[in-house]
């Protein structure tokens, strides 16, 4: 007679579902432990002064440094896998700056060939792109499986890898090295599972080989394995440019380069991930994806990054305690500049949000991808200016040194273009606005200034940045920018002066909009 499985009553525990849910806790728990203890390692040797450090110790420091960043990333998709959650943890392309892939690269292996006492030399010819869009998971374990063996089966002489781009547009990376080469019994089975052949010299699985070719075949490459007539052996992973090309710009939108830029977005809305990421993708970013608050520190805590965007409204920790413990925690992203994502724009929540430590804002929905780019690149010229202690640099776009001319200028053709697209009965309420909110701004920025209140000097000048350039008032907006400058330093570098020359800009500029309201008849 069989024995019958105990049958859960209406109102009883299942057995098996809380078990499951236990099991799941348990998880969770040691997922937490492991991020912290990866983060902990990572931001450790972040903290070493290196300048104090001999250059070989540099070298390994830096190699543990990557080899920690590569344990991360391995480890989230781990515990992705290992949590069921397939669709987060499949690999997907991103732009990847490949001169910093090939930095760490370098540093892990120049590490590992030294402590073995042979050499490791990267060559990178002029025709490689400086980014290339693909898995960089994959690639990074493609490049990691084929060195590991090259170092692991040379004893004298060097590694070297050689990244090119051929003749037809695929990109290359050439592992060669003074090893024995392959034997024909190894030749016959490298990319089998477990493929090393009984009488292998060397210890080892024999799954290198096999993981590289399953990833390469993933990234739609090819992998070519021989023996050099000179001795030793050569791998050769070649990636067609379909496979790794990052599509072109719209050339009819004047974008800022960011191919020299990461950035981490924080949002838990896929649509908002996919929006911002191709906006990023197109203006050559290399970026990371943070699904809720948590996960952005920890991002920050494993790896570096030039600018964060942050949505204001995540689970498990909201984007004002992501900015706040940021700021708090100082170290490596004490200066980066952080713009919030939000839909909630009235005034008391942008103090919140300045309040916090954001250095700008974005509003939900968000703008097309000129305004989009153009705010990054604004907040990093702000940073360069901050490190350098002049007017904001011209490397994205944005206009440098002293302002163009008196504050009250305005670009006339702008300003009736603006009045043109919105039309007779919508221009007349558009001056209304115009002339309160300008009235609002001035009256809260002399409040600001007086109290030498730099959080309210952000936000007053954040706002009449914006309000100048949509119409035409050009030397206004560059005067509220500098003014805006001065305000992220704690010393006073003359920002009396620049808040009455701003001051001044808003009051011809409200003068000019009673103007025009009188004109159009409408009663300012």
């Amino acid at each position: 007679m069989s024995r019958m499985e105990p049958i859960a009553r209406p109102g009883e525990a299942d057995p098996d579902r809380a078990a499951s849910e236990a099991a799941e806790a348990r998880a969770s728990l040691l997922a937490h432990d492991l991020r912290a203890a990866v983060s902990d390692v990572i931001g450790g040797i972040r903290l070493i002064d290196q300048s104090t450090l001999s250059p070989e110790a540099r070298v390994q420091l830096e190699r543990i440094r990557a080899a920690g960043e590569t344990l991360a990333r391995l480890m989230e998709e781990g515990l992705a896998l290992f949590a069921g959650e397939g669709g987060r943890a499949a690999s997907h392309p991103v732009n990847i700056q490949l001169s910093r892939f090939l930095y760490d690269l370098e540093m892990r292996w120049s590490g590992r060939a030294r402590e073995k006492g042979i050499g490791f030399r990267l060559t990178v010819t002029p025709e490689a792109p400086p980014v290339i869009c693909l898995d960089r998971t994959a690639l990074d374990r493609i490049l990691t499986n084929i060195l590991a063996n090259a170092v692991k089966f040379t004893d004298s002489g060097a590694v070297e890898l050689v990244v090119e781009r051929t003749a037809e547009g695929a990109l290359r990376f050439v592992v060669s090295d003074n090893g024995p080469g392959f034997s024909p019994t190894a030749l016959e089975r490298l990319f089998q599972y477990e493929g090393r052949p009984a009488d292998a010299p060397k210890p080892g699985t024999g799954l290198g080989m096999h993981i590289s070719k399953g990833l390469t075949q993933r990234l739609g490459g090819r992998l070519f394995v021989e023996n050099r007539a000179e001795g030793g052996a050569e791998v050769t992973l070649e990636l067609p440019s379909r496979s790794w090309a990052v599509s072109a710009p719209d050339v009819r939108a004047e974008l800022p380069d960011l191919s020299r830029v990461k950035v981490l977005v924080a949002d838990d809305t896929p649509t908002n991930q996919a929006v911002i990421g191709n906006m990023l993708t197109r203006m050559g970013a290399e970026f990371e994806v943070a699904e809720d608050g948590v996960e952005a520190l920890h991002w920050l805590e494993r790896e570096h990054f030039d600018v964060a965007l942050i949505d204001i409204e995540m689970p498990r920790l909201n984007g004002i305690e992501v900015i706040r413990a940021v700021r708090a925690a100082g170290r490596t992203h004490a200066n980066m500049p952080i713009i919030a994502v939000t839909a909630y724009v009235m005034r008391q929540d942008r103090e919140r949000i300045y309040a916090a430590g954001a250095d700008a804002m974005l509003a939900k929905p968000l703008p097309g991808i000129e305004m989009f780019g153009m705010a990054i690149a604004a907040a990093l010229a702000r940073r360069d200016a901050l490190a350098g202690g002049g007017a904001p640099a011209g490397r994205f776009g944005i206009a440098e040194g002293p302002a163009p001319g008196p504050a009250a200028a305005i670009d006339r053709k702008k300003f009736d273009h603006l009045l043109d697209i919105a039309g007779p009965e919508a221009s007349r309420e558009l001056l209304e606005r115009l002339t309160a909110d300008l009235g609002r701004v001035r009256e809260n920025l002399r409040a600001a200034l007086a109290d030498d209140n730099r959080t309210g000097i952000r936000a007053e000048t954040h706002v009449l940045i914006a309000l100048a350039g949509a119409v035409g008032a050009d030397a206004l907006q560059s005067a509220a920018e500098r003014l805006n400058l001065s305000a992220h330093r704690p010393q006073d570098d003359g920002r009396a002066a620049l808040g009455a020359e701003a001051l001044e800009g808003i009051g011809a500029l409200i003068d000019f909009v009673a103007a025009e309201a009188a004109r159009a008849g409408v009663t300012a």
